[in-house]
């Protein structure tokens, strides 16, 4: 499915959402900055929008990974690194986020922009981003969340189930109805409290959310606990 529509990805993103993804991935980086040198991985990259932002955050030193399970939107997401001058700064490795060969212990922050509810497995997905997360390192999850407020709510719902499904189908023609899995996906996944409680139960600390753009879209931002911290709360 992703494979079919990575040709026109970036664009229907960004026309779906009129460019207020841009300002997610933007706010995301501001809220969980780098420190000079980070080493960073962004899960689910699909074509690296993530990855590039943290690029564009101006720290030179900074080592990024991008992780994806669809070859055809890393392909893409390397020649958007290689154009955005990051070309071996941004690698990108194809990975099941389920199993990542990457160690533990290792990254400075673990984030996946949109991609989550996409892992068949949530708390597999979380736990091994906390698994590759340092200690004391920083797990971001920026995913959508639906509107809690009226008519907000009511307006966004009707947008997202009926406007947005045809016109990305009709846009991106594809065979397994991408644009119509988008928001049944979102309805189906844990948001707010829920999602921050499986956050915590995969060992993250801290774990706070963020509403954006009327609730439109969510971050939730935690931290891996310290090895002696978390002995202490297994005895």
């Amino acid at each position: 499915m992703f494979g079919e529509i990575a040709g026109r990805y970036d664009f229907l993103n960004h026309l779906l959402s009129l460019g207020i993804d841009l300002h997610w991935r933007r706010r995301t980086v501001r809220m969980v900055p780098p420190a000079p040198a980070a080493k960073i991985l962004d899960l689910c990259t699909g074509t690296g929008d993530l990855a590039l932002a943290y690029l564009r955050a101006g720290n030179s030193a900074a080592r990024i990974v991008g992780a994806d399970f669809c070859h055809e939107m890393l392909v893409l997401g390397h020649a958007k690194a290689c154009r955005a001058g990051g070309n071996g700064q941004v690698n990108f490795v194809e990975a099941d986020a389920q199993r990542l060969p990457l160690p533990d212990d290792y990254f400075d922050i673990v984030c996946v922009a949109f991609g989550l509810r996409n892992v068949t497995d949530t708390d597999r997905g979380l736990a091994e981003m906390a698994r590759v997360c340092r200690p004391g390192g920083q797990v971001a999850v920026l995913e959508f969340s639906q509107p809690r407020r009226q008519p907000m709510r009511a307006m966004y719902g009707w947008y997202f189930r009926h406007v947005l499904p045809r016109v990305g189908q009709a846009l991106a023609r594809n065979r397994h109805g991408a644009y119509n899995y988008l928001p049944a996906s979102v309805g189906e996944f844990p948001s707010g409290d829920a999602l921050a409680e499986r956050m915590r139960a995969a060992g993250l600390r801290d774990v706070r959310y963020y509403p954006l753009t009327f609730g439109v879209a969510t971050l939730y931002v935690g931290v891996k606990q310290p090895a002696a911290e978390s002995r202490q709360s297994a005895v």
